[in-house]
């Protein structure tokens, strides 16, 4: 059955490639072909599809599921494509010299091809996504990771916590790695577990491993929690109170200690403070008759067709300009060129979003870790500044992962539980928030411009930020106070409530 479907794969590809070709001619000749130059054509054709069906199986474009396709298939796609084309100018020359093949029918047909190819999965995909996120409910939340953990302890207990992992678990239990009180113990293994750092550090590993695409979502702590130093008590409070992960307690679960009290009583302090730091659910909360309303709005469909059109349209015509700055990122920071982090999107659901990577090892030779402002080179710093990095997003925007205006996808663990109103729409290349405040702003006020964003989206407003973009890139980030004052007072007269958490605070608790 499985080889019957790789066949027929193989079959719809090369249909693909003989409809592309055909569609290049008809473009080259604007529509009008004379019999001659069908004739001279039907060779060169036939070259085409006899060197596409080996190469196509060799790229094993035929194995892939297209409903489940990703970046890598998209690559080996185009990748494809500029063989089929090499390889089929290369014998026709052999064999007739191209005789009656315009010598541009080649780049089109290549540019065509490629669109075909990628554009028939990409539908596919959409189509499937569009299916799953229809049965799921309206409910704004963030998703509760894949079971990946970080284990803090060291001794019996966390032996016992990987073994019973690793013989009970079925795989369903991802150990990310383990926090040593020790910090002689980072870099050494416990049945094959890495030692990634101590309590004091778990806010950075949490985020390099994020980084890295891998998202924590508990924290399982095999050691009680009154022995762990103060500094460690209350990164894991905050941890917990402003981010979606979890606190374990899998020695006190088993065994009943006590110690569960001081963490009881330290969690309510941090509740308690934490009441006046930042935005709070109140500010951002829309009731449930304006949640309805805005999610029902026909301009979110058109937004959709005009973000898909757009970017496969891009992605052809910038296609030289992508590669070119993938050789660039080779050259200056190494492989892989891309780095991929994940992001809650629409609905809270999480999508690995792309970018070229600008910043060097985080570590040095010797092992000593290297700060951040010391990872950019000048020419990562350059495609930041131009925001070229952040060209690989428009494969986000064509398979329906973002849009090109929204809200800024946050990292996970700056993305509150509290404020998920920013989550209705799909998140944006740029935005309201990135026009009109940038990084000057607080938090509060970014989240303020979401929202006055996603209860005023239209498209006369997304060209207008679309527009507005450009200047930002060339001269800087402005804040803009009149914005940002507006957004606060329409933001006064909603119709809060005290718990926008309801729809999806379960997922952080």
């Amino acid at each position: 059955m499985y080889i019957l479907k790789s066949q027929r794969a193989l079959v719809v590809d090369l249909f693909i490639v003989g409809m592309a070709s055909i569609a290049a001619l008809v473009l080259r000749e604007n529509f009008a072909i004379d019999s001659g130059q069908w004739l001279s054509f039907v060779p060169y054709l036939c070259i085409t599809l006899a060197v596409a069906a080996p190469i196509l199986v060799v790229f094993r474009l035929n194995r892939s599921i297209w409903r489940f396709s990703g970046l890598a298939d998209y690559v080996r796609a185009v990748a494809a494509t500029a063989l089929i084309v090499i390889a089929a100018v290369a014998i026709g020359f052999v064999v007739n010299r191209l005789d009656g093949v315009a010598r541009s029918l080649p780049i089109l047909q290549a540019m065509v091809m490629a669109v075909g190819l990628v554009g028939a999965r990409v539908l596919l995909r959409v189509l499937h996504d569009r299916r799953r996120r229809a049965d799921r409910p309206d409910v704004v939340s963030l998703p509760s990771a894949n079971d990946t953990v970080l284990l803090l302890g060291w001794g019996s207990v966390t032996e016992l916590f990987l073994r019973s992992a690793a013989e009970y678990g079925n795989g369903a239990v991802q150990i990310a790695g383990i926090l040593s009180p020790n910090a002689r113990h980072v870099g050494r293994l416990v049945q094959s577990t890495r030692v990634l750092g101590t309590p004091e550090t778990i806010a950075e590993v949490i985020a390099e491993l994020d980084v890295h695409g891998i998202h924590v979502g508990r924290v399982v702590i095999a050691t009680p929690f009154d022995r762990l130093s103060d500094a460690a008590r209350q990164i894991l409070l905050d941890l917990e109170g402003k981010t979606d992960v979890r606190l374990d307690f899998f020695a006190e679960r088993l065994f009943g200690s006590p110690d569960t009290a001081s963490y009881s009583a330290e969690k309510q302090s941090a509740v308690s403070q934490s009441i006046s730091e930042g935005p709070r659910s109140d500010e951002f909360g829309i009731s449930d008759q304006e949640i309805k309303r805005l999610l029902g709005r026909p301009y979110w469909r058109l937004k959709r067709a005009i973000d898909a059109a757009v970017a496969l349209i891009l992605l052809v015509v910038l296609l030289p300009v992508i590669l070119l700055v993938a050789f660039v990122v080779a050259l200056d920071v190494g492989l892989p060129v891309l780095f991929v982090q994940q992001r809650p999107g629409l609905r809270g659901a999480r999508f690995n979003l792309y970018k070229f990577r600008t910043m060097g090892a985080s570590h040095s030779m010797s092992g000593e870790r290297i700060p951040d402002s010391g990872r950019v080179s000048k020419v990562g710093a350059l495609l930041r500044r131009t925001r070229l990095d952040e060209l690989p997003q428009l494969f986000n925007i064509l398979i329906g992962d973002m849009s090109f205006v929204g809200p800024r996808p946050l990292v996970a663990r700056e993305q509150s539980a509290d404020i998920l109103v920013r989550l209705l729409v799909q998140p944006g290349l740029t935005g309201w928030a990135q026009v009109r405040g940038g990084r000057d702003v607080s938090v509060a006020d970014k989240t303020a411009l979401d929202v006055w964003y996603v209860r005023h989206a239209s498209l006369m407003l997304d060209l207008k930020i679309i527009a507005a973009t450009v200047p930002m890139v060339v001269f800087g980030e402005r804040v803009d106070r009149d914005a940002v004052g507006m957004a606060w007072r329409e933001l006064r007269k909603l119709d809060v409530r005290p718990a926008m958490a309801e729809s999806g605070g379960g997922a952080a608790s």
